[in-house]
Order: structure tokens, then C-alpha cells, then sequence
């Protein structure tokens, strides 16, 4: 029997879903409905947070698609850390994750066993991260990145979440929020030069929604999971 994810998701995600799937189509038709490229990129990626907020891991192989396809528009504006964090880190670790997922189901379901994040991991995460930040921050300086700074507290934080999406962590959410925040910002800051971009702004803010509704299912998940 061939397994449907929208069957499994609640009234709630359905209409989480159904609102920001039709947000995304509004904005991108009344702008003239242009940029295909857009367009896919937000349609694949709200889908894929609302299957990586059930714990699902068609949610990681969809992100895999999202990440190619935002590293493409990233490039065409110059976000070249967007671009790079995402074609070279971010799909990598969505990979990994992929099969960390498979790997460990909750009891035979298909959904991802919760996984608490140990002192070590935890360091070692922190230190991962003050090392990438660096490194990316002279590597996006050399190449002339728009908005070096914002580019950078960017690389920062979609490690933190691809990290902790790796270690099927509730917090991956809350990584991935803060993530969505900056992205915000980026692409107000390109919307004002281009205001073709605008969808982008419209995509974050709706990835920011879907993120915490992630962080709160999976703190479910999580008391559920150890209660059984």
C-alpha cells in the first residue's frame, strides 16, 4: 500500500498548508506571475516543512529539492553565501539527514524518532559553527556578497538547523525560524532594488509560520514519544 503523507496530516496542517500553498500563488499572480523559478522554489519548500513538522522524511528529500532550486535564485541576486550555504551545506546535511531518518523510525511508524541532543553534540555544534561563520565570512567577503553581514549571521544559523535536523532535534525548528528571520531581511533588502523579489519576503515569513508550528508539533511528538 503506497503511503500518501497529506493523508496523515490533521485538519490543522491541511489548512496550514492549503493557506500557504494559496499565499504563495496570490503574490506570485499578482505580480504578473513572471519568475517560474520562484514560484516552485516557495511552492516545494512550504510543502516540505509541513512534512518535516510531522517528522516525515519525504519533508528532508523535498528540502533537498527546495535547497537546489534557492541556491539558483540566490545566485542570480548575488547572494552568493545563500547560494553556496545551500548548494554546499545545507543539501548535503538534508541528505545525511535523509538517511539518519530512515534510520531511525519511531517504533516501525513513519514517523522520525525524537532524538535529545547530548553536551557533546551540542558543543561540537557551537564550535562547528564559529568555525563555518568564519570561514564563510572571508570567503563571501572575497567574492563580493551582497549584504556581507546579514549573508553571514545567515551561514550561521541554517548550519545550527541543518545540524540539529541531523540530530532530529525539536530545536532544528527554532534554528530554522531564526534562519527564516534573516532571510527576511535579505530579501526585503533585494526587494528594494528588485521588486520582482518580493515573493521571496512573502515565502519566509510563511516558512517562519510553518517553522514554529515544527518546533511546537515536535515537542509533541517528543512527550509523546516518551511517554509510550
Amino acid at each position: 500500500m503506497k503511503f500518501n503523507p497529506f493523508k496523515e496530516l490533521n485538519k490543522f496542517e491541511k489548512n496550514l498548508w492549503f493557506i500557504s500553498v494559496s499565499t504563495i500563488l496570490i503574490s506570485y499572480l499578482c505580480l504578473g506571475g513572471s519568475d517560474c523559478l520562484t514560484l516552485t522554489a516557495s511552492l516545494i519548500g512550504v510543502t516540505a516543512l509541513i512534512f518535516v513538522a510531522k517528522g516525515f522524511v519525504i519533508g528532508q528529500v523535498l528540502t533537498v529539492v527546495f535547497s537546489v532550486f534557492y541556491g539558483i535564485i540566490s545566485y542570480f541576486f548575488s547572494y552568493y553565501g545563500e547560494m553556496i550555504t545551500y548548494l554546499g551545506m545545507t543539501t548535503p546535511i538534508a541528505i545525511m539527514a535523509i538517511i539518519s531518518w530512515m534510520h531511525h523510525p519511531y517504533k516501525g511508524t513513519r514517523e522520525v524518532a525524537v532524538h535529545k541532543v547530548t553536551k557533546m553534540q551540542l558543543i561540537v555544534m557551537i564550535l562547528l559553527s564559529l568555525i563555518t561563520t568564519i570561514i564563510f565570512y572571508f570567503i563571501l567577503k572575497a567574492i563580493g556578497n551582497a549584504n556581507l553581514f546579514v549573508s553571514t549571521i545567515s551561514v550561521t544559523t541554517s548550519f545550527i538547523a541543518s545540524y540539529l535536523t541531523f540530530l532530529r532535534s525539536p530545536y532544528y525548528a527554532l534554528g530554522y525560524a531564526a534562519n527564516d528571520i534573516i532571510l527576511i531581511i535579505l530579501w526585503i533588502l533585494a526587494t528594494i532594488e528588485d521588486f520582482s523579489y518580493f515573493p521571496m519576503i512573502i515565502c519566509f515569513i510563511l516558512f517562519l509560520i510553518n517553522d514554529l508550528y515544527g518546533f511546537y508539533n515536535w515537542i509533541k511528538m517528543e512527550k509523546r514519544q516518551n511517554n509510550t
